[in-house]
């Protein structure tokens, strides 16, 4: 399995507890160790969006897949 696509099986678990608070969360590409995200709706706007990227997100890509050491947000 590519790493996009383990990618993509983690943040398809993340989305819905996003979704249930209104947010999501868009993959949008993987270069050099760092996965590129888009926050949309009630996430893009939320003042705990450093902490949902930090310490859940990108804890939880990093901890599943190697190759992966960062988590950065393209604004909308």
């Amino acid at each position: 399995m590519k790493v996009e696509e383990k990618i993509i099986n983690i943040i398809d678990e993340i989305r819905p507890y996003l979704i249930a608070d209104g947010g999501d969360l868009e993959f949008v590409k993987f270069e050099n160790g760092t996965v590129y995200i888009k926050m949309l709706g009630a996430c893009s706007n939320c003042s705990l969006i450093d902490v949902t990227i930090k310490d859940g997100i990108e804890a939880m890509l990093i901890n599943e897949i190697p190759e992966v050491k960062n988590v950065l947000q393209i604004e909308n």
